[in-house]
């Protein structure tokens, strides 16, 4: 990714991020920069700590240790060395660099947060973050070691360490010294002052940041989840009378509604019958709307709680006038609750799709389709071997849906006695979601060639619109062949398929 200063920027004033801008941000380069009137706000906050600093009043974190340790009144001389200390201690981050796209996103999110004016920190440190950003400089931050207490203590502490120009980043694609990168792009590293460094560590801006980014994903896959459907349908010759608009009208919840709405719009025009040997279609094809649209709800949920964390102080103590309070905004419950409901969504929509790839394969239960869609099935196995695939996904996804938000272990002396294991959470999320989007890729591959098989050009407009997308990237073959490959280019097309928004004018538009 080539990061470069663009015209458009988003501007932060803490109150109204969204997540598509997230997302601009952290995958498309897109620069940041603090609002005028955010950075006025900042300044005058910035105020009332030098206050406070005068006084002799104890507050914690600004003039006394953190944690279990709030009781240490610090002496003026040590409190620029307890801020530098907080963020070296607290890089304890283990495994894997996470995802220079989640690092960018977090970098932005925490901006925005700082820029509310609630933590009383100097402007300049939350302006350094959109520098960093607007140069394509990322702090390596390990994946693990966050239980989302105090929030994502350690991955926000590993993204500090970059402001005061220690530790490592990625920069043009290479892994650097944070000192020598920071020299390059002309930024000095910064001296953390009063309250300075637990205001960049408090906060659920790791696990916040894989949220949005997933979700954004999500949203795509749903449709193509939509469209894998009625590909199967039609090459199963099934009916479209379950998605009767009455039907589900008869039972309004918002997304099953949609889902059926959908289906309809992507079966319109088709000239295809169902077979008269059965009565009615098994629940993986005539229950679609109500296990995909349950689906749909779950993300919109989770949107409406992506987009109230995105602009929310969660530090710790916040500043309102001349009060400094403190309490518990930087816990990650809310988050962590509904990343575990993404996972085990995902376990619905791609189980389900799992029974509609096994019956285009199954002989007993396909219509007169050749066994696992082989040409000459014996001599051949056709796809046999990616629905086992596909069940072995599965198979994990229902693991990886064990909710961690159930899972709390006291942490810092039993003070952070309940924490929400929130980034635990996120991480499993990523994993389902990529585990998901194999599964319907292998669905893609089976419905497209059973319709090939048939020979069946009588599908709708719009599905044979989408199969011709498809069709660029995985064309159609002949006999046995290596399946990894075209199961990754499937899984490669519904990565950057961006889906028309609408339904009537559906087009596949690669990113």
């Amino acid at each position: 990714m080539i990061f470069t200063m663009l015209l458009d920027m988003v501007e932060l004033n803490g109150r109204s991020l969204t997540i598509d801008e997230v997302v601009r941000v952290a995958r498309g380069g897109e620069a940041a920069s603090i609002a005028d009137g955010a950075l006025t706000g900042m300044k005058a906050s910035r105020s009332k700590v030098d206050e406070a600093l005068r006084g002799e009043t104890a507050v914690y974190a600004l003039n006394t240790g953190v944690g279990l340790l709030a009781n240490v009144r610090l002496e003026a001389d040590g409190i620029e060395q307890m801020q530098l200390n907080l963020v070296r201690s607290h890089c304890c981050g283990v495994g894997e660099p996470l995802p220079v796209e989640v690092v960018r996103a977090m970098m932005l999110i925490r901006a925005n947060i700082l820029a509310m004016g609630l933590s009383g920190i100097r402007p300049v440190v939350a302006e350094r973050l959109c520098n960093l950003l607007n140069h394509g400089v990322t702090p390596v931050v390990p994946m693990r070691g966050s239980v989302g207490a105090s929030g994502d203590l350690a991955p926000l502490a590993h993204m500090a360490l970059a402001l005061i120009g220690e530790g490592e980043v990625f920069f043009a694609g290479e892994r650097r010294a944070t000192a020598e990168c920071l020299r390059q792009v002309g930024l000095e590293p910064l001296t953390l002052q009063a309250k300075e460094g637990i205001s960049l560590l408090n906060g659920t801006q790791a696990m916040l940041a894989i949220g949005c980014l997933q979700l954004h994903d999500l949203d795509e896959l749903f449709q193509s989840a939509q469209i894998a459907a009625a590909l199967t349908l039609q090459a199963l010759r099934g009916t479209a009378a379950a998605y009767d608009e009455r039907l589900h009208a008869a039972r309004p919840h918002p997304g099953q509604v949609h889902s059926a709405a959908s289906l309809r719009d992507l079966l319109a025009g088709s000239t295809r019958h169902r077979s008269s040997t059965s009565v009615q279609d098994a629940y993986c094809l005539r229950c679609v709307p109500q296990v995909h649209g349950a689906v749909w709800d779950s993300l919109r949920q989770a949107e409406r709680v992506f987009a109230i964390e995105l602009n929310s102080a969660t530090d710790n103590p916040l500043l309102f006038e001349d009060d400094f309070i403190s309490g518990g905004n930087f816990h990650g419950a809310p988050l962590a609750l509904i990343l575990d409901q993404l996972a085990m969504a995902l376990c619905q929509l791609a189980g389900i799709s799992e029974r509609r790839t096994e019956r285009l394969m199954n002989p007993s239960l396909n219509e007169g389709l050749p066994a696992f869609l082989a040409t000459n099935p014996g001599i051949e196995s056709g796809l046999m071997m990616a629905q086992v695939s596909s069940a072995a996904l599965v198979a994990e996804m229902r693991v990886l849906a064990t909710p961690a938000s159930a899972c709390s272990i006291p942490t810092s002396g039993n003070q952070e006695d309940f924490v929400s294991m929130g980034m635990t959470a996120a991480l499993k999320l990523m994993q389902s979601v990529a585990h998901c989007r194999m599964v319907l890729a292998i669905e893609w591959l089976t419905a497209t060639r059973g319709l090939d098989l048939r020979g069946d050009k009588n599908v709708s407009p719009l599905l044979d619109s989408a199969r011709g997308a498809f069709r660029v990237d995985c064309p159609a073959w002949e006999g046995d062949m290596v399946l990894s490959g075209i199961m990754a280019a499937a899984d490669g097309f519904l990565a950057k398929v961006r889906w028309a928004s609408t339904l009537n004018e559906q087009e596949a538009v690669h990113a």
